[in-house]
């Protein structure tokens, strides 16, 4: 029997935690260490309605069960009400195919993997004692992604950029409130830039919002919101100046990242699994400017896919047992 789980079932359960990160930091790992079945991505532009829909899977060596999963973003939501992701994730019996479970989580896993590979980039990045945190945008992934680098770095302050002012006073209170935090609204992408130790960039930006001029001794940059061919938030001189570039694809940072349009740079590029397997640096020194692209990918969805799934079936399994 397929069993069906909602969001609020799901939400209960999973959270933005370390044990989640650890998950994301070994699917990283799995992508070097081990055989790993990864299609590349299906996208799907709807431009009438600034909206996209992406289909990632992968099935990991000798694992019982794999994740296929749709996600949408749609960028008008907001305006109307309603929030920029969605989706679902369908698990599948990696020995027969059949479908096992079905989690309609509206792009709540989607969020979360995102969020925890943001944590994973820091911890193998940036520096111990970072504190300084910059996040551009404001928006889910801004909040998680801020979420995500208190739990691996000493983060003590917050400066954020948001192009409409209502919303960085909105992430502001959110911020302050939530993770006791001040949060410092910037008037540019390069104030932000200025005064952080580690920049994170979620938005949809057709056209850079850092250069390379910015850039200082020790500063990290991981770069999220660049995951289709029209996108960029980083100026090529960024990553033609930094001492070290990590995506989690380097092939999906070429196609649809940051390492679209500067082909000699792949040569510099190292995967984020080549970090967490332990097998290369992305820093050496403290003054090194560290950049991360993160493309998204199939085996971290089958990754929280699997963990989310554990967790709701010891769930029923309990509330079982109880009746």
């Amino acid at each position: 029997m397929i069993q069906l789980y909602t969001r609020e079932e799901i939400e209960r359960l999973i959270r933005l935690d370390p044990p989640l990160i650890k998950v994301i930091e070994q699917a990283f790992t799995a992508l070097v260490t081990k055989k790993v079945t990864m299609p590349p991505i299906m996208r799907m532009d709807v431009p009438e309605h600034n909206g996209e829909v992406d289909i990632k899977s992968a099935y990991i060596e000798g694992e019982d069960s794999f994740a296929v999963k749709l996600s949408s973003g749609f960028f008008n939501n907001p305006s109307v009400g309603l929030p920029t992701s969605g989706g679902m994730m369908i698990l599948l019996d990696s020995r027969t195919g059949q479908p096992l479970a079905v989690l309609a989580d509206d792009g709540l896993l989607t969020d979360l993997r995102t969020a925890a590979a943001g944590a994973v980039a820091a911890a193998f990045c940036s520096r111990k004692v970072a504190g300084k945190a910059g996040i551009i945008g404001t928006g889910a992934q801004a909040r998680l992604q801020l979420k995500a680098l208190t739990l691996v770095r000493p983060i003590d302050h917050v400066y954020v950029y948001g192009r409409r002012k209502d919303q960085a006073a909105m992430y502001k209170k959110e911020v302050e409130n939530e993770l006791g935090l001040p949060v410092t609204i910037c008037s540019s992408v390069k104030q932000v830039v200025d005064e952080s130790d580690i920049v994170v960039t979620t938005t949809p930006s057709r056209e850079p919002l850092i250069y390379a001029e910015w850039l200082k001794p020790g500063l990290h940059i991981t770069a999220m919101g660049s995951d289709a061919e029209h996108k960029q938030e980083l100026d090529h001189g960024v990553l033609e100046k930094a001492d070290s570039i990590t995506c989690d694809v380097i092939h999906q940072s070429r196609r649809l990242g940051e390492l679209r349009g500067v082909p000699d740079l792949e040569k510099r590029a190292l995967k984020l699994g080549e970090l967490t397997s332990g097998r290369k640096q992305a820093r050496t020194s403290d003054e090194d400017i560290t950049i991360c692209d993160l493309t998204g990918t199939g085996v971290q969805d089958t990754a929280i896919a699997r963990f989310a799934w554990k967790a709701l079936k010891n769930k029923g399994d309990d509330l079982r047992e109880r009746s």
